[in-house]
């Protein structure tokens, strides 16, 4: 495994230690692993579509709007 260092704002960091027992790099990577399929499936979609680049980025938006649901709501 390839280790990778994050940046995040103090208070962020200071929210995350209030759950100790959350291991915070398995939640980051399920994130990437999420938006990297999220990010596929747009890949595989727009290679054979006829979508405008500003649609594409408004389906973006929008999956990545429930993808924050979805979080919010399992954290």
């Amino acid at each position: 495994m390839v280790n990778m260092t994050l940046a995040v704002p103090k208070e962020l960091k200071e929210e995350m230690d209030d759950f100790p027992e959350i291991n915070w790099s398995e939640v980051a990577r399920i994130a990437f692993k999420r938006k990297i399929e999220a990010l596929k499936v747009l890949k595989d979609f727009s290679s054979d579509s006829e979508m405008t680049e500003q649609d594409a980025i408004e389906l973006g938006r929008k999956v990545n709007k429930a993808l924050r649901k979805r979080y919010t709501e399992n954290a």
